[in-house]
C-alpha cells in the first residue's frame, strides 16, 4: 500500500524512472501482445491455399473463399468472447496468471492447427485459440494500464499495438522461411509463445493497483457497464470499435486473395506467391508501426475524439483509392501501407 501511494504520488516522466516491477509487467505485456499477432496471422498467410487443400479444391474455387471466410468470422468471434472471458478471468485469479493462461491457450490451438484434417477442423483450433488471443489483449492492456502512469496511456496503447506489428512481422518471416512448402508447417510457429509463461510466472508480479482493489471490494460485474450512468458512452465505444475492427480485418483477410489475383502475381509459382503475400502483409505492417505513433501524438494534441474521427475517414479514404479499380502490383504495396 505505502509503496503504491509513493509510486503514485512520484511525477514518472522517463522510462529509467519505472521500477524492476513496472518494466517486468511491461515486457511481459508486450511480449503477450507480440505473440498475439505472430499467432494471429499466421493464418492469414496461408488461408487460401492451406483451405483449399482441407477441402480439396482449387484455389479460385469460391467455396474456398466462403469457407475461409467462416474460419476467420469464427476467429473473431472468439476473440470477442475471448476479451470478455479471460478479462473477468484476470479479475478474479489476477493479471500475471491470467496472462499466462491466454498465452498457453493460444500458443496450444495454433500448434494444434497444424493437425487439422477438415476445414471444420481448423474452423474449431482457430476459434479455440481466439479466445486466449482476445483474452490476452484485455488481461495485457490492464496489466500496463494498472502499473505504469496514466498520463502515459496514448504511447502505451501504440507501443503495444506495435508489438502486435512486431508479431505480424515475424509471421512473415516464418511465412518466408516456409514458403514453397506445405502450409500447415507454418501454424507449429505459433507453440513457441508458451515458453515465455515460465519467465511471466517466475518475474512478473501481480499489480498493486489489482491486490489493493481486491481487498474488501467485489468483483465488478460485466451488466455495471450498461448500468444507466455509463451505458451511453459503452455502447457509442462498442460500436466505434466493432465498425473499426470490422473493417480491418475485413481488409486483413481479403486483401491476401486480392494480391493473389493481380496480372503479376496470378501466374507466378507457388514458392513466388506465397513470398508476394508475406511482402504485402510487411507494407501493410510498416504502415501500421507509422500509424501506431502518429495516432498517439494526435491523441495528445487534439484528443481521442477527434483523432478517432480523422483516422477513420483517412481509413475510408485510402480504402477508397485501393480498391475502387484494379492497381499495379508496386502500386498495391504502397496502398497497403499507407492503409
Amino acid at each position: 500500500m505505502f509503496t503504491l501511494a509513493l509510486r503514485m504520488s512520484q511525477q514518472i516522466t522517463r522510462l529509467r524512472d519505472l521500477s524492476k516491477e513496472q518494466v517486468r509487467s511491461g515486457l511481459a505485456a508486450w511480449l503477450g501482445w507480440l505473440f498475439d499477432g505472430l499467432d494471429m496471422h499466421l493464418y492469414t498467410l496461408v488461408a487460401t491455399v492451406f483451405v483449399a487443400q482441407l477441402m480439396g479444391l482449387n484455389e479460385n474455387d469460391p467455396a474456398v473463399g466462403q469457407h475461409g471466410a467462416i474460419i476467420q468470422a469464427a476467429f473473431l468471434v472468439g476473440w470477442a468472447l475471448g476479451g470478455g472471458f479471460f478479462g473477468r478471468v484476470g479479475d478474479v485469479l489476477g493479471r500475471s496468471r491470467t496472462l499466462n493462461l491466454t498465452i498457453l491457450t493460444y500458443a496450444c490451438f495454433t500448434g494444434l492447427s497444424f493437425f487439422a484434417q477438415t476445414w471444420w477442423h481448423l474452423m474449431i483450433f482457430r476459434f479455440l485459440a481466439a479466445l486466449g488471443i482476445g483474452g490476452e489483449w484485455a488481461v495485457g492492456a490492464s496489466l500496463l494500464s494498472e502499473t505504469w502512469p496514466k498520463q502515459w496511456r496514448p504511447w502505451i496503447a501504440a507501443t503495444l499495438q506495435s508489438a502486435v506489428n512486431v508479431g505480424v512481422l515475424l509471421a512473415c518471416l516464418a511465412g518466408n522461411m516456409l514458403a514453397g512448402q506445405q502450409p500447415r508447417y507454418i501454424f507449429l510457429v505459433g507453440i513457441l509463445p508458451a515458453l515465455i509463461t515460465v519467465w511471466i510466472r517466475k518475474a512478473v508480479p501481480e499489480p498493486e493497483a489489482w491486490e489493493t482493489a481486491r481487498e474488501g471490494q467485489a468483483v465488478p460485474r460485466i451488466s455495471e457497464l450498461f448500468g444507466p450512468k455509463v451505458r451511453s458512452t459503452t455502447w457509442r465505444v462498442l460500436i466505434i470499435c466493432g465498425v473499426s475492427l470490422t473493417a480491418h480485418w475485413t481488409f486483413l483477410f481479403w486483401q491476401q486473395k486480392h494480391v493473389l489475383q493481380l496480372p503479376e502475381i496470378k501466374e507466378l509459382s507457388k514458392e513466388a506467391k506465397d513470398r508476394a503475400v508475406v511482402i504485402a502483409l510487411v507494407w501493410i505492417m510498416i504502415g501500421s508501426l507509422i500509424g501506431n505513433y502518429l495516432a498517439g501524438a494526435l491523441a495528445k494534441l487534439m484528443g481521442y475524439r477527434r483523432t478517432i474521427f480523422w483516422m477513420l475517414l483517412a481509413y475510408f479514404g485510402v480504402m477508397w483509392l485501393a480498391f475502387h479499380q484494379t492497381w499495379s502490383w508496386e502500386t498495391t504495396k504502397i496502398h497497403w501501407c499507407i492503409i
